[in-house]
């Protein structure tokens, strides 16, 4: 089964997450925007697992998340990657409560490589993808969008993180559905 770690976001932030996504959708830019309601935060993407590992990685969320704190984070920005003037992927970024996303995704990446699932080649970013560009389709006017709306300002947006989420994900035409596998909640103090 197709598997990833993640942060689960609460209604409310997909929400206004979904009105900014409609705000670019008006520059008609070729982009597959995530759905709503798969909007979340990515902590380890793990591909293709069996039973036997999917056991152990269970335990390793659960290790985990008894040693962390819930934590409050803050969507800050938005920005692309590989660079804003030619972008593939849209995401916002976390300024408040980055610093926790890395030391539970960093650990996670340690533990999970110890069973057989590579590390990922790129140093860990806390960050929540809301698109794709499929193509270069009215891209300065996605620039344009994205670049003016590069700070959120007072739309910053704000909750706490109280566990971390396993989740399956199927492949459709339609796009992935996912399901939760695993909750784990963090320390409440």
């Amino acid at each position: 089964m197709r598997t990833f770690i993640a942060i689960e976001l609460p209604q409310g932030i997909k929400d206004s997450l979904s009105r900014l996504q409609e705000e670019l959708k008006a520059t008609e830019a070729d982009v597959k925007w995530v759905a709503p309601e798969n909007i979340h935060l990515t902590l380890k993407f793990l591909g293709e697992i069996d039973d036997k590992k999917l056991e152990k990685i269970t335990k390793i969320i659960d290790d985990a998340a008894k040693e962390k704190n819930k934590f409050q984070i803050r969507i800050s920005s938005l920005g692309t990657f590989p660079k804003i003037d030619f972008p593939r992927v849209i995401w916002v970024g976390v300024d408040i409560g980055d610093k926790e996303t890395k030391a539970i995704a960093e650990e996670l990446e340690e533990k999970i490589a110890k069973i057989g699932i590579p590390k990922e080649n790129r140093p860990f970013s806390s960050h929540i993808t809301i698109g794709r560009t499929k193509s270069s389709l009215n891209r300065e006017k996605l620039v344009q969008n994205l670049k003016n709306k590069a700070e959120l300002g007072a739309n910053k947006l704000e909750f706490y993180v109280t566990k971390i989420t396993l989740f399956q994900s199927t492949l459709t035409p339609h796009g992935p559905i996912y399901k939760v596998l695993k909750e784990t909640n963090l320390k409440t103090t």
